[in-house]
């Protein structure tokens, strides 16, 4: 069965290649894409599941069959210890796609001398099982952002 990932962010897409941090670029957490992130808001859950892991800067939701998915807001973000990010949610709790999980501000992230860009990826996985969108396209917050198929 296909899972339907959604974006987190509103922005335009960027590949994982074009990420920089060397962790995200080489996908040896696992393949996915970028979102270059519009303006402040709530980033969103990916995908229905439990958020088995939670911190300010960085979410994973683990969908009911085991998927997980990360959600990173921003690079080198965990170096601002939460300031500027606020938590709609707690480790643990069930969260539906689409659900806010963090509200955040790119443009501070920016102004803190890290890049906004925000990560979405496929834990545990190869490449080969998602239908990732292309790179540079415009995508909206809580819309398809790729399908990781079965």
């Amino acid at each position: 069965m296909s899972l339907r990932v959604l974006s987190p962010v509103s922005g335009r897409t960027v590949s994982l290649t074009e990420v920089p941090d060397q962790v995200f670029a080489q996908a040896l957490v696992g393949p996915g894409i970028a979102v270059h992130p519009d303006d402040a808001a709530d980033a969103l859950a990916p995908v229905d599941g439990t958020l088995a892991t939670l911190h300010a800067h960085a979410f994973v939701v683990v969908a009911a069959d085991g998927r997980g998915v990360l959600v990173h807001l921003g690079i080198d973000t965990v170096r601002m210890k939460g300031e500027g990010f606020t938590l709609h949610v707690v480790k643990g709790e069930s969260v539906r796609a689409g659900q806010p999980v963090v509200r955040w501000d790119p443009k501070a992230v920016e102004a803190a001398g890290y890049s906004p860009l925000c990560p979405v990826v496929a834990l545990d996985v190869s490449d080969d099982v998602l239908d990732i969108s292309a790179a540079g396209e415009p995508v909206i917050a809580g819309t398809a952002l790729f399908s990781w198929l079965t």
